[in-house]
């Protein structure tokens, strides 16, 4: 027999105790016992939880922020931010413009003391029908005689007759009056006037 001592491990003190269950899915693979391979043995320590704690803000969003997509038209408008963004100015004009036309800004017609005038003009055969359309603003609104001139808007060079015809404004809340005029330009000057004010419309017969 030889009289040399054998080395110690450097971990001899510490108790190493076998995992049976390692053991178990060993013998399990190997067929002991049972003959078979019983997969219900076999330990998974799989965690997404435990992997997705340790995973990027971007990667945990794709798992717990998963939302259902709905589909209509206004989640199509507001899906992302340069839709919503677009949308908000189709709002932001839409309203400009409903406030632009309440104060006026995008109205045609004249005043004359207190009455709203539309006027409008048609060619036929020639000549020119005149559509003067009268509405009452106010209970101070001017009734009473009201002179028309109606000649063609030519330069100061050219010289045309005027045409001139008279109606009435009464009290009753809207008017339509019309008569023609021995005018076929591209443009024609009305010119209303009472005993105090004096409106002038140039307007493009159709």
């Amino acid at each position: 027999m030889s009289d040399e001592t054998p080395s110690k491990r450097p971990n001899a003190k510490y108790k190493l105790s076998p995992d049976k269950r390692n053991e178990a899915a060993a013998g399990s693979f190997r067929g002991e016992g049972s003959g078979s391979v019983n997969t219900q043995d076999i330990p998974f320590y799989y965690s997404r939880g435990r992997r997705l704690e340790k995973a990027p803000e971007a990667v945990r969003s794709l798992y717990y922020d998963n939302k259902p997509v709905r589909f209509g038209l206004f989640h199509s408008l507001i899906a992302d931010r340069p839709r919503r963004f677009l949308f908000a100015m189709i709002i932001l004009l839409c309203v400009a413009i409903l406030l632009l036309s309440i104060f006026g800004y995008f109205d045609t017609s004249y005043l004359l003391d207190g009455n709203k005038i539309d006027a409008a003009a048609a060619s036929y055969e020639g000549s020119s029908i005149i559509i003067i359309n009268k509405t009452v603003r106010n209970k101070n609104a001017y009734s009473g005689n009201v002179d028309i001139g109606v000649s063609p808007a030519v330069g100061e060079e050219d010289a045309y007759s005027i045409f001139t015809h008279r109606v009435f404004f009464s009290a009753e809340k809207e008017e339509v009056f019309r008569f023609a005029v021995p005018y076929d330009n591209p443009e024609l000057l009305i010119v209303l006037q009472n005993e105090k004010n004096i409106v002038q419309i140039k307007i493009n017969p159709k």
